[in-house]
């Protein structure tokens, strides 16, 4: 079942998962758009906010259709009364749900750190769903360091009395990954972690999903998901690291590469996971989508004559 209703900054859809739980995404550009759409998928605890400024340039591109999902538990998705159910399976069938009602195939994907995790398994369980990809500082091998860093604030983070205070929170905990941000950088990155609700500063995401965190076992590395990723050996792809990222190292970027013929990849100085979807980030991507569009128009090459 879908609804919606339209504002200023695209239109919001509400669509209903396979168990009954409504999930919430953004609609830029038209639906009736012949350029190939692209599905955004945040991380862990990130909402569709992180692609505010990307989601837009990329609806001018064609113009195009560009669908910004928030998992559950997240932005304005329900969040779920059964935290077990945070996980890659059901989130994966969540993004299916979407797709499905929405009516979208294939699609160019922006997977941000646990999105490109979801695109990856998508590839393996719908290898026609995707056109291309952005893999956004994530890959098949996770760094543990930055899984014990991610652990440590996840759901435990102190609360704000204001989004100032919520910018000096987030400034203390992540200045060595993100050195050079501006004082609004930092307060823009608070407005998307928090929310006032009843007057009161509150998380955008349920902070249950620290449970997803806490089964895992950090003295071993996660199980690394080559096979995933070489089910996207068919179609473009862009890599974004940053260059202080503590999830996906530069040996793991480079053994990407190495396995994928038609990879592209940016590091961006200064940063670590994620890297913000704005500026020249964002306008070196909105380039890749359109590279795509146009290497899918080109005529097949003639067959040789006997």
């Amino acid at each position: 079942m879908v609804g919606g209703i339209t504002t200023d900054a695209g239109r919001s859809i509400f669509v209903t998962a396979p168990d009954g739980l409504r999930l919430h995404v953004r609609e830029y550009g038209s639906s009736r758009s012949l350029a190939t759409p692209v599905i955004c998928l945040p991380g862990l605890t990130r909402t569709i906010a992180d692609f505010d400024a990307l989601a837009p340039a990329l609806a001018d591109t064609g113009p195009r259709r560009v669908l910004a999902i928030d998992s559950r538990g997240r932005g304005q998705s329900e969040y779920d009364r059964n935290p077990e159910n945070y996980n890659l399976l059901v989130e994966l069938a969540d993004v299916v749900a979407v797709l499905t009602a929405l009516s979208v195939s294939p699609a160019i994907f922006v997977g941000s750190s646990r999105g490109g995790l979801l695109a990856m398994h998508l590839a393996v369980a719908h290898p026609t769903a995707i056109a291309a990809i952005v893999l956004h500082d994530i890959g098949p091998v996770i760094e543990p360091k930055g899984l014990v860093r991610i652990r440590s604030y996840v759901g435990k983070m102190m609360q704000p009395r204001s989004f100032a205070e919520g910018a000096e929170i987030l400034r203390r905990l992540s200045s060595s990954q993100f050195p050079n941000l501006t004082s609004e950088q930092w307060l823009a990155a608070a407005q998307r972690a928090w929310q006032e609700r009843d007057g009161a500063m509150v998380p955008t995401y349920d902070v249950r999903l620290a449970r997803t965190l806490a089964a895992i076992d950090l003295e071993q590395r996660l199980p690394p998901l080559w096979n995933e990723f070489n089910a996207l050996a068919r179609v473009p792809m862009l890599v974004i690291r940053g260059a202080n990222s503590d999830i996906l190292s530069a040996e793991t970027l480079a053994a990407m590469a190495a396995r994928h013929p038609r990879m592209e990849s940016i590091e961006v100085p200064d940063q670590g996971h994620v890297p913000l979807l704005e500026g020249d980030l964002a306008v070196r991507i909105t380039q890749f989508v359109t590279a795509c569009d146009r290497a899918q128009a080109l005529p097949a090459p003639a067959s040789a004559s006997s």
